[in-house]
């Protein structure tokens, strides 16, 4: 009685801190202001990660892990099923790289669509706000921003710095350098250089796909390695005697100490087919005070 109540309080305990987690900080629409930028954009980027199917993956985690102990005895299941509900689908997904691809696409669509506009006569500002009513999905919240900013008499060269903020994204600052030039300058030419740059932009998209799909290859086949080794360790606590001494007290800390060892080699493997960010050439001073 005295371990199944124990059981059931870890359980009711790791069930609260989900809830906490997923429903109680701020979401990506109301960021608290203590928070710094770049930790506030990470913990949204973070948070974004657990739709409402993957909510319901990591309260069928909790309940299995209940199952499991109740068939098994080994405790370690009580911790080991939630956080493999939860932390697997995490560290073999494909992680941010689809939609940054996706908002560059977005970027080069607008660039085009910018250098159009600026084409039929239009001056800098006049053709930013005409061309937010043809922007892409995956940018429309960011060119939104820079729009309000330009209505809101924002100079138009700290509105586009606020707008390379928002992007957050190397080769969006080559698109606001440029911007920001022209309004500097106010010279001829300027539609042709967008032209120009958003073809780099789709070289550039191009060149990440690729890399995108020759890291999906190994990504695969680390998933399906994953898998089966989940399957043998569901198995484990209902194979016989042979495995016996894992539900020791000491077979139980080992069996865990190898499990993090595992989890350990999975983040090392994501983190090496994530690659290393590139630095950004349009940094806010004021930004980087703040963080």
């Amino acid at each position: 009685m005295n371990a199944a109540l124990m059981a059931l309080l870890i359980t009711t305990g790791l069930l609260g801190v989900l809830i906490a987690i997923l429903g109680f900080l701020p979401s990506s629409e109301d960021r608290s202001g203590r928070m710094p930028r770049q930790g506030a954009d990470r913990f949204a980027a973070w948070r974004g990660q657990f739709s409402r199917r993957r909510q319901l993956i990591a309260l069928a985690g909790v309940a299995g892990g209940f199952l499991l102990w109740t068939l098994s005895g080994w405790v370690i299941t009580l911790v080991a099923v939630p956080v493999a509900a939860i932390g697997i689908p995490l560290l073999l997904g494909k992680g941010p790289e689809p939609q940054k691809i996706q908002r560059l696409e977005a970027i080069e669509t607008w660039t085009r669509s910018l250098s159009g506009v600026i084409s039929s006569g239009a001056g800098l500002e006049q053709a930013i706000v005409i061309s937010h009513n043809s922007t892409p999905e995956p940018l429309r919240e960011q060119v939104s921003l820079l729009v309000a900013r330009i209505n809101g008499r924002v100079a138009i060269e700290n509105a586009l710095q606020g707008f390379a903020d928002d992007l957050d994204d190397p080769t969006g600052d080559l698109v606001v350098a440029h911007l920001q030039l022209a309004a500097r300058e106010r010279g001829p030419g300027l539609a042709t250089a967008l032209d120009d740059l958003a073809q780099d932009v789709f070289d550039d998209v191009k060149a990440r796909r690729q890399i995108e799909a020759d890291r999906a290859k190994p990504r695969q086949n680390v998933r399906l390695i994953t898998y089966i080794t989940l399957a043998v360790l569901a198995f484990l606590p209902l194979a016989g005697q042979f495995f016996t001494p894992y539900g020791t007290p000491f077979g139980q800390l080992l069996l865990a100490v190898w499990l993090g060892v595992y989890v350990a080699v999975l983040v090392w493997l994501k983190q090496l087919s994530q690659g290393r960010p590139t630095p950004r050439i349009l940094t806010n001073p004021q930004q980087e005070t703040r963080r």
